[in-house]
């Protein structure tokens, strides 16, 4: 069976939920908050405005 290509590595709160999801073939982090109804998805960026890469063998790991 083929792995999911979006891994959820970070969640907090219930209602008003915030989650990060890595993409398993580009690294690219991704920022998902939930309020109520409402959602917005974008990907994290660094202090310099790049975006946060996580290692494909780092999430294989997990």
């Amino acid at each position: 069976m083929a792995k999911e290509r979006f891994v959820r590595v970070y969640s907090q709160g219930k209602l008003d939920a915030i989650m990060i999801f890595v993409d398993r073939e580009t690294g690219v982090n991704y920022v998902f908050n939930k309020v109520g109804y409402a959602g917005g998805l974008t990907p994290l960026l660094d202090k310099d405005g790049k975006p946060v890469i996580t290692s494909i063998e780092e999430l294989d790991k997990k």
